[in-house]
């Protein structure tokens, strides 16, 4: 079986083809980082004319490295929310036209399921595991419980860690993306100089908050902050998160057992900010003390892919999932449709 998935959600064009070997037979992306950077962050009209540009050539590409024609494909994913909605219906619309010129089966891909998914495609991880995972747009503690059936533990109540670490490095003037930046400049900082609190930290359930860190970083810098100062903010912000997200984290695990008695514990951490080094070291430590595995997917099939949709549509259409070619694209889409809703600032799920 082989699918071709799109991914055209944020800020990466991407197209890939994956098999149900478990192969990745093709994995394009094509960043927008130099379209943005002007701005400090992503511009929707900006990011789906470029998605419009390049998603043509990426397909092209992807199918070329894959060895395969359209005839050769089973099925054509792409990711149908959340995200940005110009965006999605550039790749939303391309995957329908593959689909119907081709006479091909279409399936809708929730961008998160994608995530969720990624540790089945590169580890064969068997349901149900934990998923932590950690966005410019989400934040999360989630029972995965099959392919569409995820159970929410927990959420933010504000902003999301990589909304907020991109908050900060822009703060810092460590350039964009910021994520990347505020880690770099972490190593050569001093996590206990400057001390940030530890938003939800001992509250129960195991929600998430960033907003008020953000704050408080913002008051801890000083008006002649040096290469070294900025530094040190930037190390003890990235400590702070990963404590926050740990001790959030241990409060899941006592809920997933809850849930799960005698299931062998999966800790999978997935999107964009798990590819924070310290925040890998934080959970692989916590994974340790408490008997269960972490998996963390390759760095780049953390951020932004198609290899991760194209596997999601490939789960669920194995399980006969089809799309009808009016599906229409979703900005929200949350993964556990039943969970109470959140309505802070920032709050995407």
């Amino acid at each position: 079986m082989i699918v071709l998935g799109i991914e055209t959600s944020c800020d990466e064009t991407a197209a890939a083809v994956v098999d149900d070997g478990r192969r990745v037979l093709a994995d394009v992306v094509l960043s927008q980082l130099d379209e943005h950077r002007p701005y400090g962050g992503v511009v929707p009209e900006i990011a789906a004319r470029a998605h419009l540009d390049s998603l043509d050539g990426l397909v092209a590409e992807a199918m070329r490295r894959a060895g395969v024609g359209f005839a050769d494909l089973d099925a054509v994913a792409a990711t149908a929310g959340p995200g940005l909605i110009g965006g999605l219906m550039v790749g939303v619309t391309m995957a329908k036209a593959i689909a119907a010129v081709h006479d091909r089966p279409f399936v809708a891909v929730n961008h998160l399921e994608g995530h969720a998914l990624t540790a089945r495609l590169t580890h064969g991880v068997a349901f149900p595991y934990l998923l932590l995972l950690v966005s410019g747009g989400h934040c999360q503690l989630l029972a995965v419980e099959g392919v569409g059936r995820h159970r929410r533990l927990g959420t933010t109540i504000d902003d999301a860690a990589g909304e907020a670490f991109d908050k900060v490095a822009k703060m810092l003037a460590l350039g964009y993306p910021g994520g990347p930046a505020l880690q770099k400049a972490a190593e050569t900082g001093d996590p206990a100089r400057f001390p940030l609190p530890r938003p939800m930290k001992g509250k129960p359930g195991c929600d998430f908050s960033f907003s008020g860190l953000k704050n408080a970083v913002r008051l801890a810098i000083p008006a002649d902050a040096d290469t070294q100062a900025r530094a040190d903010i930037a190390a003890s912000f990235q400590e702070a998160v990963a404590d926050s997200i740990a001790d959030r984290t241990i409060r899941g695990v006592a809920l997933f057992r809850d849930l799960h008695p005698g299931v062998p514990l999966t800790l999978v951490l997935a999107g964009g900010v798990a590819a924070n080094t310290r925040l890998r070291a934080r959970l692989g430590e916590l994974a340790a003390a408490e008997g269960a595995e972490l998996i963390a997917p390759p760095l780049a099939l953390c951020t932004d892919n198609a290899a991760m949709i194209a596997w999601a549509g490939l789960e669920r259409f194995r399980l006969g999932a089809r799309d009808g070619l009016d599906f229409a694209p979703r900005p929200r889409w949350p993964l556990d449709p039943d969970a109470p809703k959140r309505k802070g600032a920032g709050v995407k799920a």
